[in-house]
């Protein structure tokens, strides 16, 4: 055999899963990383995104690719913040013809992208967004395994998502 066995993809969403927000009556915690990324400032809910994310995120075995609207933001504001290397970023097509009707549907304007940029490869989707609608459509779509992962905005990612995911990750390893 020769070549070599492309790792599995992570798409990790920023709001939601790293920057937790939207319960009601929760003051949520702030963590101090040390001197701030150049941009910093512009976003004082940075301050929520607990630095054990980048290790526990870069011990799964799986590439983490960025899927989030901040783009290649995050790796210039997040990234630093919590110990992780620059990573790929997803670029987000332009609206088109398609759009309108698979919001009808019930379909995530990131889904159809996410599956184009995996070609084939295994990928795990970490978003607060995903719904029964998108893993229909990307089992129907996607020839590879597929875990879409959704996490509770209120809390951002836990140790039990984090589990799911090592889990579900090492079963393809």
């Amino acid at each position: 055999m020769t070549g070599s066995v492309q790792r599995s993809l992570l798409f990790l969403d920023v709001d939601g899963p790293l920057i937790p927000f939207g319960a009601v009556s929760q003051q949520y915690p702030t963590f101090v990383t040390g001197p701030d990324p150049v941009g910093a400032d512009a976003n004082p809910l940075l301050t929520r995104i607990n630095p054990e994310h980048g290790p526990r995120l870069a011990a799964l075995p799986c590439e983490v690719v960025w899927a989030t609207t901040w783009m290649a933001d995050a790796n210039e504001c997040i990234a630093p913040r919590i110990g992780l290397p620059q990573l790929s970023v997803v670029i987000w097509p332009e609206p088109c013809d398609t759009d309108e009707q698979d919001e009808r549907n019930g379909l995530h304007w990131k889904t159809r992208a996410l599956v184009e940029w995996a070609a084939g490869r295994p990928f795990a989707w970490v978003d607060d967004e995903v719904t029964d609608t998108d893993r229909a459509w990307v089992a129907a779509h996607h020839p590879g395994h597929a875990l879409l992962h959704r996490v509770d905005p209120r809390q951002g990612l836990t140790g039990s998502d984090y589990a799911a995911l090592d889990s579900w990750l090492r079963q393809l390893v």
